[in-house]
């Protein structure tokens, strides 16, 4: 069942331009169809995996003679937040996208985005990541210029551009490991390695994986690509991009090849969580002054992975469960934003907030998903956001890094200021001339959103459970490093 992660959106791809020249609409149920069953297959792999590591050999070649696939517990958390939000962004562009003049080209770029996405997730080799990474990368750029505007093609080229760098950089270090191991297969990489004391060429190459996979990341100092890709690319892959995209091609890549197959030193940990930090307050504080809604959240993106990458940068149990859990709240609640601004923008056609008013009279459910949506980045009780940051805060007091505690916590009042602003001025202030004729978006707009906002309060009211079942066992593939090379090669 695994190949089917990739071969089901492959073939969506493949399918939608031949289907959509006979029947236009036919397009968008066949994206929203292999995107559902994508969903199924996430949701199974919870259960295929209790008994261990599953590794499927293409072609019966074993590793590390052959390419896998690789499935254990953090590949399926991915997989569940890839697929997940994707069903729901798919669902919320079913109406979004009709103002657009190729929708079969945008199912079509979108399930190939999933299919780069998927493949990385469960990618055992270092080569097949870098090619799923790319095919993931250039799935994005064309979706970010999609609508064809001036700005989107502006955004969408820094973000190639830079993308490009990123992903030289990514290219040189697996040369690097190559040259020092001469294997691509991460587990018997790292089994080398184990052998080998991390030398100057080794953490070379970490470095290398820190600043590309940093870029895809877009934590401070390298998020510059990133605040004019949010506000241009349309609101459905502005959702995917924060939500999903820097998480899978960034965070997961980072954190897979750094735990298992380098190996954690109290270096590489003190370098993440020093970059974490930064990404966090820098973030924030670029936030609190913006008007672009979109922009806003852009900036609110840094912050929050910064999040993440300090909580599994401490390198603790509570803190990698904790950084894990908020990349998974992340995922729901600032996707459900970006799909609230481009409901406001698609009723009002404008993202200034300045010009905004009222509208929790006129979009009662866009206004009621919006506010459950900051409430959760705020961190406020019992929505999942709280939950996740009081991990990592708890994390890195236990840690004795007092100060990454503290700025976590002072981040944390920030945001709750700035989306305190975001409510104000859009949703409850008197009405501006833009708003009073603003009217309520079609349904599979407001069901994506319904359906967020409702993971939202889940996700905090039956966070035990979900941390017992889905992010412990995760957190755990992390922890045991380099013991990942014996799960799939044995002994």
């Amino acid at each position: 069942m695994i190949p089917l992660f990739v071969a089901i959106p492959l073939g969506a791809a493949f399918i939608i331009p031949l289907i959509s020249k006979i029947r236009e609409g036919s397009a968008r149920w066949i994206a929203a169809g292999s995107a559902l069953a994508l969903l199924c297959l996430s949701v199974s792999s919870l259960w295929w995996v209790r008994k261990g590591v599953l590794v499927y050999s293409v072609g019966g070649w074993k590793p590390p003679f052959g390419i896998c696939m690789v499935l254990d517990h953090l590949s399926v958390l991915m997989l569940l937040v890839i697929n997940l939000i994707g069903f729901l962004v798919l669902l919320y562009s079913l109406d979004y996208i009709k103002k657009y003049t190729a929708p079969s080209l945008y199912y079509t770029l979108f399930s190939l985005l999933l299919a780069g996405l998927n493949g990385l997730a469960i990618s055992g080799d270092l080569f097949n990541l870098f090619v799923f990474l790319e095919i993931a990368s250039i799935s994005s750029y064309a979706l970010i210029a999609f609508g064809t505007e001036a700005e989107e093609l502006e955004a969408s080229f820094k973000y190639l551009v830079l993308g490009n760098v990123a992903d030289l950089l990514i290219l040189f270090a697996i040369g690097v490991l190559f040259g020092r191991a001469s294997t691509l297969n991460m587990a018997d990489l790292a089994r080398s390695l184990q052998s080998i004391s991390l030398t100057d060429p080794v953490l070379y190459a970490a470095a290398l994986f820190i600043v590309g996979f940093g870029l895809k990341t877009a934590l401070v100092p390298f998020h510059a690509w990133l605040p004019d890709a949010h506000p241009a690319a349309p609101a459905p892959m502005s959702a995917m991009l924060s939500g999903v995209v820097i998480k899978v091609v960034g965070v997961y890549a980072l954190t897979r090849v750094i735990f298992s197959v380098i190996g954690i030193t109290p270096l590489i940990s003190s370098v993440l969580m020093f970059l974490g930090i930064v990404s966090m307050a820098a973030g924030v504080l670029l936030a609190i002054g913006q008007w672009d809604f979109k922009r806003l959240l852009a900036y609110h993106s840094i912050s929050q992975i910064g999040y993440v990458v300090f909580g599994i940068g401490l390198g603790t149990p509570l803190g990698v469960a904790g950084g894990l859990f908020h990349l998974f709240n992340h995922s729901l609640f600032k996707s459900l934003l970006f799909l609230n601004s481009g409901a406001v923008e698609h009723a009002t056609g404008t993202r200034d907030l300045r010009k905004l008013g009222g509208l929790c009279r006129t979009m009662p459910v866009t206004s009621a998903t919006s506010l459950v949506a900051s409430l959760s980045i705020a961190g406020v009780p019992p929505l999942c956001g709280f939950w996740s940051k009081l991990l990592i805060i708890m994390a890195a007091f236990q840690a004795g890094h007092t100060i990454g505690a503290v700025v976590c916590i002072l981040t944390a009042l920030v945001t709750l200021a700035s989306f305190l602003k975001v409510q104000k001025f859009a949703f409850l202030r008197a009405a501006e001339g833009l708003c009073k004729g603003a009217r309520e978006v079609p349904f599979f707009m407001l069901a994506g959103m319904v359906l967020l906002a409702l993971l939202c309060i889940a996700a905090g009211v039956f966070f035990s459970p979900f941390l017992e079942l889905v992010i412990t066992p995760a957190a755990q593939v992390i922890l045991e490093g380099r013991r990942y090379a014996g799960f799939v090669l044995g002994g």
